[in-house]
């Protein structure tokens, strides 16, 4: 979160970002919070090997793309699934991360969003929903969020900080209001391609796995649409 991150720089309190996945055991990228820079997740650990496989998009700038790493410390495979396996890991070792991002001039990583969430609109711009999702958590009265695609259009899917609301003496009408400025408010802060059409409040909690991440793929605009949420 960029705004935690402007934070902690100002009061001077020392923190590093690392970046890391279950199947390389775990760390890719660290750096020392002496040594660290803005929005960054470190250097690679001296034990892998990474390279920057291209997207093909056109919204990005060169040397764009997809991180695959190698190393000793890199699965073999996933257990009892050879097609997963095969997928994700190339005939040259390379495992696949499903990270996209580039490496600047000092060899520092920056991830900008998952090949499997980034929306690619009509003109060829990639869209990371992560990036507008963490600037929409910082607005009031949003407790989590998702966007997603719906025909072209993204739709911004709100659980509301519903005891904050409570607090405020806020009703259902008045905290829709409420959310339709922090669209407005976010959409001041995004470029016109990103920028969210419309929001849908959701009664629950996104569902989410075992390591606290949102099961994306039970959501989708027109299902949750349909379910009147």
């Amino acid at each position: 979160n960029s705004e935690v991150e402007d934070f902690l720089t100002k009061i001077k309190f020392p923190f590093t970002v690392g970046y890391g996945m279950t199947e390389c055991a775990p760390l890719i990228g660290y750096a020392d919070w002496r040594r660290r820079t803005k929005a960054s997740s470190g250097h690679l650990v001296d034990r892998m090997e990474l390279k920057v496989v291209g997207s093909g998009n056109s919204g990005e700038a060169e040397g764009f793309g997809e991180f695959c790493v190698r190393g000793d410390n890199v699965t073999k495979g996933y257990y009892k699934n050879p097609e997963e396996t095969a997928r994700t890991i190339d005939s040259e070792g390379w495992f696949h991360t499903g990270d996209l991002g580039y490496l600047d001039a000092e060899g520092f990583i920056h991830i900008r969003g998952r090949s499997k969430t980034m929306i690619l609109d009509a003109s060829g711009q990639n869209i990371y929903p992560e990036e507008i999702e963490a600037k929409l958590n910082n607005l009031p009265l949003v407790a989590e969020s998702l966007v997603l695609d719906d025909d072209g259009k993204l739709t911004a899917l709100i659980y509301p900080d519903l005891a904050e609301a409570k607090n405020q003496g806020l009703d259902s009408d008045a905290i829709a209001s409420a959310m339709e400025k922090n669209r407005l408010a976010l959409n001041r802060q995004l470029p016109e391609y990103s920028r969210v059409a419309k929001v849908r409040l959701q009664a629950k909690e996104f569902l989410k796995t075992p390591t606290n991440k949102v099961k994306r793929f039970l959501y989708t605009a027109k299902e949750t649409a349909s379910e009147g949420k």
